[in-house]
């Protein structure tokens, strides 16, 4: 787990917002890599690593989303401010006061915060409480010396251009990570501490499986394409959400019975539930009435396989997550368990 500690750390610090993940899929690819599993890219740009199992006949396929939630410059202001426009889901408040990084085309990357236009109690008094939280009122303050549309552009920025969250990573002595951005960097190494443990101790699954690390998750059409032919079961594995009403933890792998898409695979389902029973992995079933997956996008692009959803538990997900490694490791768990038993 010190290893998932590690490169979850890195991970997290990976700029990957839907749309420009390359470089954090190049980190995810490196990994396999060491682990000397053979690997290929989408010309979507997703990432398939494959282990060759016992029953090549059929393949198996578990996903996992890089891309996360960000935003792009949607308009430069004439007081040298930026607005911004949502990728992915989110509400405007919980991103308020964020730092941020623009990164122009060319590379080159500036700092500045998220904020309202009425920032200021001292100014606006009430105003700072009422205003409305929503693209129109919500503004980036550069760390530059502009006032105007024209010294921005002189900086390179432009419309377009990527704007990155902190994600503010913190790992507690009591085993929880707190970060921007664990949907569903948790889910990605979780996949890569399943795949660690089959090549350190030589482990061939019963089918060739497949890795599949998408990149368009958050706007829904991640696993829409490219999974491997000869799949015949899938396994999103994408965070699960505790809070009011839901039986999800963040010590436990949850297996999802239900979202926003319909139920997932019947069958799959029972069998999860009793790997998780029979080798003594922490678990819990839950129904997410607001959620998609990598699942949900296969299934409505027409895929005929199985599919399921496992996860470790993230608290306030698209917010201010945090998880407990404990999650995590109950996560591999089982997902050593269904391709090895």
């Amino acid at each position: 787990m010190d290893y998932i500690i590690k490169n979850l750390e890195e991970l997290l610090k990976i700029p990957s917002p839907t749309g420009n993940t390359k470089k954090a899929v190049d980190f995810v690819e490196e990994r396999f890599k060491e682990l000397g599993i053979e690997t290929r890219r989408t010309n979507k740009g997703a990432l398939i690593a494959t282990i060759v199992g016992k029953n090549m006949e059929k393949e198996v396929t578990l996903s996992a989303h890089v891309d996360t939630l960000g935003g792009m410059v949607k308009e430069i202001k004439g007081n040298g401010r930026l607005k911004i426009t949502q990728l992915g889901g989110y509400v405007w408040n919980t991103v308020e006061g964020e730092h941020v990084v623009i990164e122009t085309l060319t590379g080159k990357t500036y700092t500045g915060t998220l904020m309202t236009t009425k920032a200021s109690s001292h100014v606006h008094g009430e105003g700072t409480k009422t205003i409305e939280r929503n693209a129109d009122n919500m503004e980036i303050r550069i760390d530059e010396k502009v006032s105007s549309k024209e010294d921005v552009e002189k900086l390179g920025i432009n419309v377009g251009d990527f704007v990155y969250f902190d994600p503010r990573v913190v790992v507690t002595e009591s085993g929880f990570i707190k970060s921007r951005h664990l949907d569903d960097k948790a889910g990605v190494i979780s996949l890569l501490g399943i795949a660690k443990h089959l090549v350190e101790n030589k482990i061939i699954p019963n089918y060739t499986t497949n890795f599949f690390i998408s990149t368009y998750e958050e706007v829904g059409h991640g696993a829409a394409t490219s999974i491997p032919e000869k799949t015949f079961e899938f396994i999103a594995v994408d965070m699960a959400a505790p809070g009011e009403g839901q039986t999800s933890d963040e010590f436990s792998v949850t297996i999802c019975a239900k979202d926003s898409s319909g139920p997932y695979d019947y069958e799959l389902r029972k069998r999860l539930i009793n790997l998780a029973k029979e080798n003594n992995i922490d678990y819990k079933v839950d129904i997410y009435p607001y959620y998609g997956s990598d699942g949900s996008a296969a299934l409505r692009a027409g895929y005929d396989f199985k599919v399921g959803l496992i996860g470790p538990g993230v608290d306030a997900s698209h917010s201010f997550e945090r998880t407990h490694i404990e999650a995590i490791e109950n996560t591999i768990k089982l997902g050593i368990a269904y391709l090895t038993k």
